[in-house]
């Protein structure tokens, strides 16, 4: 049984360690409502995005004029999965479950005879990863000293993804990052980048106008295509954000409850041994007297 010293030293202890989570969940909500917003905001921009692009893309059909990466290489043996996650722990299954999703992805491909090579964005992806699936990764990128992620990274990212497509080193990629529902519900996500599966054109009043494009729709769609994929990053990039300080909120939240409950245990035990402690002496003493 441990002495009061050790129960006081070990309730000093949790009560520190309490404080911290607290401070560390109400930092987490903080950012929490700036990443949220920016997550949200970029949502229709990349879905509008998307419909311009099925829109251009039925009219220059599946030619010769339509841009590689829209039509790949016509292959599929070569995969390249881009794993997002966050650069920092302490947010309960966030990582865990993006990563979780890519590992099925590759065990699947690896199974069917297909070459897996994987990007990990972000310290934990390739912390996670590197055990099963080091001779795999091909790039890292570590964004820890990054106050607020901007289009900047994105486009580092996509820099990267259109030399190796354009070295021919994979043939399709794969992007998996984790969207973000609210603060207790982050959906892992699997998303073709390359070759681009554009949305359905949204259906309007509108829908079934001919357009005239100047310059031509293929000259366009050469422009649009890799920028749609660096938004498609992008949007990846904020909705990790969000999703990491939404879990790391609800982690703190309970880590603080768990200590709450920890420490009033600990105060039980101290008390009940301490009262055990001065009923002994209590005792003591009462024998003492009247022994004489």
């Amino acid at each position: 049984m441990p002495s009061l010293k050790d129960l006081k030293n070990r309730i000093a202890s949790v009560k520190a360690t309490q404080k911290i989570t607290k401070a560390m969940q109400m930092v987490a909500a903080a950012k929490l409502r700036r990443a949220q917003e920016a997550a949200e905001a970029a949502r229709p921009y990349s879905q509008r995005m998307a419909s311009v692009m099925s829109n251009i893309a039925q009219a220059v059909g599946g030619g010769d004029d339509a841009p590689r990466i829209m039509t790949g290489t016509g292959k599929d043996d070569v995969h390249l999965l881009v794993v997002c996650t966050a650069d920092r722990g302490l947010c309960g299954g966030f990582n865990g479950q993006i990563v979780r999703l890519a590992r099925e992805h590759a065990r699947k491909l690896l199974a069917q005879g297909k070459t897996v090579k994987i990007m990990c964005v972000g310290k934990k992806a390739n912390d996670l990863l590197r055990r099963d699936y080091g001779s795999h990764i091909v790039e890292r990128f570590d964004f820890r000293e990054v106050r607020k992620m901007s289009f900047v990274q994105a486009e580092q990212i996509a820099e990267k993804i259109f030399g190796m497509f354009d070295a021919g080193e994979f043939d399709v990629c794969t992007l998996f990052y984790s969207e973000f529902k609210s603060v207790i519900s982050q959906i892992p996500t699997a998303q073709q980048l390359i070759p681009a599966a554009p949305a359905e054109a949204e259906e309007s009043e509108g829908s079934a106008a001919v357009y005239d494009y100047e310059p031509d729709a293929s000259a366009i769609l050469a422009d649009l295509a890799p920028r749609s994929v660096k938004v498609q990053i992008f949007r990846a990039l904020l909705e990790n954000v969000a999703g990491e300080m939404g879990a790391k909120m609800s982690a703190m939240d309970n880590a603080t409850r768990n200590a709450g409950e920890m420490i009033d245990k600990l105060s039980m035990s101290y008390n009940r041994q301490r009262q055990a402690q001065i009923t002994k002496e209590l005792i003591e003493i009462i024998s003492g007297a009247e022994a004489l």
